[in-house]
């Protein structure tokens, strides 16, 4: 009796075979980690980089942009409103006699400017540089040419406008008998037949009219355009403007 309860007292067969059910099921499905992933549709490829972060406290507010007469910052606004739509921009019309003390007051934040200006405790970057013209009536004899030079305008009276830019003389030319007037005045007369003016290209422009006609003075003094802003009133709009005008693309960095 003895015996024959020693021998059911053996462990069963049921056991052993569960170990090697276990063991196997691990072999062939894999690790517990890959098996979960599977289940749950994951991946194991690393997840992809998250997107750059916006900043926490973006510019905000109008950026002020002043501008002188013949300036032309049209291409830069429309960039400026493609890339900043929450920062509208202020267009403000400047002369050339108030554009530093604009800057300086804090009437704009940056400017299109002539120079030459005033440069103490400004940051300047020259633009471009605009051809003089000679704009004389449109039935004068100086439109038979193609371009005039200083010579070609002797003897005749040369109207300097109060508010010109050029500082422009010639040799053989007559000064007006009348006090300087303001560019859209000087037009006038001109188109009167009292005299010439010289301008930069933009301003002839901005001042056309059908009885005017204007030629370019070969040898005449260029005009600098260029933007200016307070050095140390660099805001994140400012910057921003700069890096457009520079042609920086949205994604570069300064």
């Amino acid at each position: 009796m003895a015996g024959k309860d020693a021998k059911r007292a053996r462990p069963s067969g049921a056991g052993r075979t569960t170990g090697r059910s276990g063991k196997g099921a691990s072999a062939k499905g894999g690790s517990p980690k890959t098996a979960s992933a599977k289940a749950s549709g994951r991946s194991d490829r690393p997840a992809p980089a998250p997107p750059p972060a916006t900043p926490a406290h973006p510019p905000t507010g109008p950026l002020r942009l002043g501008a002188v007469p013949g300036a032309t910052p049209g291409r830069w606004i429309s960039t400026w409103r493609e890339r900043m739509p929450g920062n509208p921009l202020e267009l403000i019309a400047l002369t050339v006699a108030d554009q530093r003390a604009a800057l300086t007051s804090g009437v704009v934040d940056a400017a299109l400017v002539r120079l030459p200006v005033d440069r103490d405790g400004l940051h300047v970057i020259p633009l471009y540089d605009e051809v003089p013209v000679v704009v004389v009536p449109v039935d004068s004899h100086l439109t038979a040419a193609d371009e005039l030079e200083a010579s070609d305008l002797a003897g005749e009276v040369l109207i300097v406008a109060a508010d010109d830019v050029l500082g422009f003389t010639a040799d053989g030319t007559m000064t007006p008998t009348f006090a300087p007037l303001e560019t859209t005045d000087s037009m006038a007369i001109v188109a009167a037949g009292a005299g010439v003016l010289v301008v930069p290209m933009s301003i002839a422009r901005l001042h056309h009219r059908r009885d005017l006609d204007h030629r370019p003075l070969r040898d005449g003094p260029t005009s600098t355009v260029a933007l200016a802003w307070v050095a140390d009133r660099t805001t994140p709009l400012v910057e921003a403007f700069v890096g457009i005008v520079r042609g920086r693309t949205a994604n570069s960095s300064r």
